[in-house]
């Protein structure tokens, strides 16, 4: 998917909404979803993801696509702000200083790799998002973490960890799945 600025502006505007509606009312917005063109009412999966002063205040999402893009964007957006377990609930005064990003992630496509060392250099840096998977273990990180972790291998680390993973772990079993995204905000 691709969109333009002017759609994205929108669903910018509309991740806003919802925080400051919930703030209001303690429930994302509701979306109306005739209101929306139709490449807004795609099935697609999203992480909202917020910052305050250049540190991270709040990043929810989907990995699957379960419902519309407006209505997905719109309940991360909330969930962001208000149940990420990491931080306390957003604040009002918070929300003046709040920058947005949004991420339309691509369908999920299963890796095949026969060690660790085959699964690291099949990473693209700047470009895969991972899912990985031990059993009833998940965790993902999305392509904007390797700003901050360029590593392939130190990714992975971080990837275990964030599953409830040791970072030294490695079985047989364990899957990965990569995506892509779209971001902007």
């Amino acid at each position: 998917m691709s969109l333009t600025k002017t759609l994205q502006s929108r669903l910018l505007e509309l991740a806003r909404q919802s925080i400051a509606h919930g703030l209001q009312t303690g429930r994302p917005l509701p979306v109306d979803l005739e209101s929306y063109p139709a490449e807004l009412r795609e099935i697609c999966a999203t992480f909202v993801t917020l910052e305050r002063r250049g540190q991270l205040r709040g990043c929810i999402g989907m990995l699957e696509a379960v419902r519309p893009l407006v209505e997905d964007v719109a309940e991360n957006a909330f969930a962001a702000a208000f149940r990420d377990r990491r931080f306390p609930p957003l604040a009002a005064e918070e929300l003046a200083d709040l920058d947005l990003h949004i991420s339309v992630l691509s369908p999920a496509v299963a890796m095949k790799f026969a060690s660790e060392a085959d699964l690291i250099v099949q990473l693209r840096p700047g470009i895969d998002g991972i899912i990985l998977q031990e059993g009833g273990r998940r965790g993902t990180f999305l392509p904007s973490v390797w700003d901050d972790l360029p590593d392939p291998a130190q990714f992975l680390q971080h990837l275990k960890q964030k599953a409830g993973l040791p970072a030294a772990y490695w079985s047989d079993t364990m899957q990965a799945y990569r995506y892509t995204t779209e971001m902007f905000g």
